[in-house]
């Protein structure tokens, strides 16, 4: 059986054992990870419903594409830019092209997985609600012991001003 996938804003023509080089995916190799947006899925010259095919690779090596050479060049003007790029891609090894049936009994197990860490977060999100008035309290304290202290500067700075001001002036009176 072969589908059709479209990952990392391409699309692949894939059977089992395949090997497919596609723009990066997380995951370590080893991992298997299943391909959902199938666009086609067939066996010889029939056609499936794409709805119900499910495409599972599993992840060979994480690794860099060939060297792309990036030159700029302006005639008669001495400028010359040459850079490289080395896009990020993943391997991947297709194990099966099938049925929905492998799919759908991994995602009860998955939901049950994922329904055991919410109430975990759920559990812990109380606690930290109850923390948090507490730190605002602190916070909105801070603040007000910073806004006085600007005030008293400003008001020192004010007196020593004027003092040398008044120096100056009593000298000038002392002169006439």
């Amino acid at each position: 059986m072969f589908a059709v996938v479209r990952t990392g804003g391409k699309q692949y023509r894939v059977a089992a054992g395949d090997k497919i080089a596609v723009e990066k995916l997380a995951g370590e190799a080893g991992d298997t990870i299943t391909l959902g947006d199938v666009l086609l899925a067939g066996e010889g010259d029939s056609l499936a419903d794409a709805g119900k095919v499910s495409v599972s690779a599993e992840i060979i090596a994480q690794a860099k594409s060939e060297k792309v050479v990036v030159f700029k060049k302006r005639r008669r003007h001495n400028y010359r830019r040459k850079a490289g790029h080395r896009q990020q891609m993943t391997l991947l090894r297709i194990t099966d092209v099938g049925e929905g049936s492998k799919k759908a009994a991994a995602k009860p197990a998955a939901k049950k997985a994922d329904a055991a860490p919410a109430e975990d977060k759920a559990a812990d999100a109380k606690p930290a609600a109850k923390k948090a008035p507490a730190k605002k309290a602190d916070t909105a304290d801070k603040p007000a012991a910073k806004k006085a202290a600007p005030k008293k500067t400003a008001a020192t700075k004010a007196p020593a001003k004027k003092a040398p001001a008044k120096k100056a002036a009593d000298k000038d009176s002392g002169d006439a």
